[in-house]
């Protein structure tokens, strides 16, 4: 199950299979820049981001004491937007600064007749887990998760 979807410059999301889950992966220029990629991937895994709206905000804050934790921490702060709001994200604007993500995230309400969500995912992982910046300069950041 590999899907790529090109945005501007490097950034860009992808998905990679891990036995029954499925792994999410984010390329950015900026760390913040791989982490809204990895958000896209996570969504992209519940549906088509293209279908999805941009007309509900929610701020999200996270904290912790290294990167791989902080994008954990992201991703399952979004799963839990989208369990208890009903919601699914387009877009998100992401600063990373000192172990503190601090992030919006647009969406709108799930349409099951529009969006046709595949699966629900529960959360994100420790497993495959990575944060790192490539020779080019390019951001990674990647993680598994459970659905």
């Amino acid at each position: 199950m590999a899907s790529t979807t090109a945005t501007t410059g490097r950034a860009r999301f992808e998905h990679f299979d891990h036995g029954a889950d499925i792994g999410v992966r984010g390329y950015g220029s900026t760390l913040a820049e791989a982490f809204e990629q990895a958000a896209l991937a996570l969504t992209a895994v519940v549906a088509d981001v293209d279908s999805v709206g941009a007309d509900t905000r929610v701020a999200i804050s996270c904290r912790a004491r290294d990167a791989e934790t902080l994008l954990v921490d992201w991703l399952n702060a979004l799963v839990f937007e989208m369990a208890v709001g009903k919601l699914l994200f387009s877009r998100f604007e992401v600063s990373i600064s000192d172990g503190v993500l601090e992030a919006s995230a647009w969406g709108e309400s799930i349409d099951p007749i529009r969006h046709k969500p595949a699966v629900e995912v529960k959360g994100a992982t420790f497993t495959a887990l990575d944060v790192r910046r490539l020779d080019d300069g390019t951001w990674v950041a990647e993680t598994v998760v459970d659905v």
